[in-house]
This record gives C-alpha cells, sequence and structure tokens, in this order.
C-alpha cells in the first residue's frame, strides 16, 4: 500500500477539531507592528488597529518538509481573493520534496473547513492525490456561506468588502447580509434590523439545504449566546442535518467582520 496522502490547509478554516494527517498552518496578526500567529496572539481589546498578514513561502516549505512517509500532499486554503495564501503555497509546493497540489478553496472558515475535513476523509481511506483534491474542489463548490455584520466599517478598513462597497453609504441604517460567491464577499440583502437579519439568515440557510443531507456550520465572533440559539432553530428546521457545530472565528477573520458577527455554512453530504 503506498503511503499516504497529507493535507494542509490554514487556521481560517476554524476547524472544530483537526483531524489525524491534517496540518495547520497559521496566519499572523500585526498588532503593533509585531507579527503574532493566529491563535497564540495578544488580546486586541476592543479590535483596535490590527492588520494580517498570510504565511511567507518559506513556511510553507518548512511544513511540507517536515511531512515524512507521505505519498504527496494536498493544501487547502482560503480564498485567493482574500489573501495571499494561497500564492504563497503554490510557490513553496515548485520546490517541495514531494507533489503538492494547491487547492483555493474560493471560501473562508467552515467554508473551508468542510472541504478540508473531506479531503481529509478521503485521505484516510486511501485515496490518492489528485482524487483527494478533487474531493475538496467539489465539496468547496457545493459549499455556500452566509453571514452578518453588525457594520461594514471593519470589512471596509480591512479592504476585503468588494462588491459589497456599494453598501457602505448606507451602512448605519441597514443590517447587511453578505455571502460568498465566486471566491469575494459581495451583498446579499439590506435588512432593517438585527432580529430581522438573524431571522433571514436562518431561512436562506434552510433554503440551501432544501431536502439534501448536509454538514451545517454556525460562525460567530463574540456571540455566543446568539449562534448557540441560531444553531438550536436550525436543528429543529433542517430534518436531513447530519451535523451541526457552532465555532468561534479568530483574530484574522475577526480583524475583519467585528464583534457580533455571524454566519452559516451549509455542505451538502450526498
Amino acid at each position: 500500500m503506498s503511503p499516504p496522502v497529507a493535507i494542509v490547509t490554514d487556521s481560517t478554516a476554524y476547524l472544530p477539531s483537526v483531524p489525524s494527517g491534517v496540518t495547520v498552518v497559521p496566519l499572523q496578526v500585526i498588532v503593533g507592528g509585531r507579527p503574532y500567529d493566529e491563535g497564540v496572539s495578544p488580546s486586541v481589546g476592543e479590535w483596535t488597529p490590527v492588520t494580517t498578514s498570510r504565511p511567507s513561502p518559506a513556511r510553507f516549505s518548512d511544513v511540507y518538509d517536515s511531512l515524512s512517509d507521505i505519498s504527496g500532499i494536498v493544501a487547502i486554503h482560503l480564498s485567493g481573493d482574500l489573501s495571499g495564501t494561497v500564492g504563497a503555497a503554490r510557490l513553496a509546493a515548485e520546490t517541495a520534496s514531494v507533489p503538492v497540489e494547491v487547492v483555493d478553496s474560493r471560501s473562508i472558515a467552515m467554508g473551508l473547513g468542510f472541504p478540508v475535513l473531506a479531503a481529509a476523509r478521503a485521505a484516510a481511506s486511501g485515496a490518492a492525490m489528485h482524487e483527494v483534491a478533487s474531493i475538496a474542489r467539489a465539496v468547496a463548490a457545493r459549499t455556500q456561506t452566509y453571514f452578518y455584520v453588525d457594520t461594514l466599517e471593519y470589512l471596509r478598513k480591512g479592504g476585503r468588502i468588494g462588491a459589497a462597497a456599494s453598501l457602505v453609504g448606507s451602512a448605519l441604517l441597514i443590517k447587511p447580509l453578505l455571502h460568498l460567491e465566486g471566491g469575494r464577499i459581495v451583498p446579499l440583502e439590506k435588512v432593517r434590523t438585527a432580529t430581522r437579519a438573524l431571522s433571514r439568515l436562518e431561512d436562506l440557510a434552510v433554503a440551501a439545504a432544501g431536502t439534501t443531507p448536509v454538514e451545517v456550520a454556525v460562525q460567530h465572533l463574540s456571540a455566543q449566546s446568539r449562534a448557540e440559539a441560531l444553531a438550536e432553530r436550525l436543528t429543529r428546521r433542517l430534518p436531513e442535518l447530519v451535523r451541526l457545530s457552532v465555532v468561534e472565528v479568530g483574530a484574522v477573520i475577526g480583524v475583519h467582520v467585528g464583534p457580533g458577527a455571524l454566519g452559516i455554512t451549509v455542505s451538502p453530504t450526498g
């Protein structure tokens, strides 16, 4: 039997738990000009000005070289339209000692996490590298993410707002619903109140799930009680729910969405 395929991803997947065979490379948070790995960065208080940074190609090279007794690596990362992480992974792949196939998930958070978990299951079952990468791409393509932010100001400051920039002028008057489309954050709907926004977010997730077996992740930043209440309602409304996780996102996403953000990712399993 040939050696297994290793999976590499980055910290913005925010996996509920990291399976065997998966290595997570952290992005960085820059606080006061000093870089910290996500997950070990100091408190940034009320999200005072901080920036984020992708891992360097050298860091990916070190990770690739550290993996032994493998036939290849499938590296799955957040959208290339949101970060240079995929580009750094591809540069490192050119000189890796084993074959590396890099997958741009065109998403972030559990929109990245679900493809990673599917790839890990495929690799554990003995699938070849290209098959594992194909599964990751297929799961990423059919996974949908919707999210709510209290304000667009954090996305505007971070330059990640894309087509949603058209909403900035009325941001004080609305509670925006956004989603990921083609790897970019784009506006979905304008809602007048937070209560209505969360209700609509729930409805969008139910519609996306349909009658297909699905895995769902409710993601939040400093909004645990609202996230758990949303998860409880979804559990009642999704008859084909296979698994539901509640996950708090970390500093890299937090810098760009701000406290109070809530997101739902729906990934069909059939």
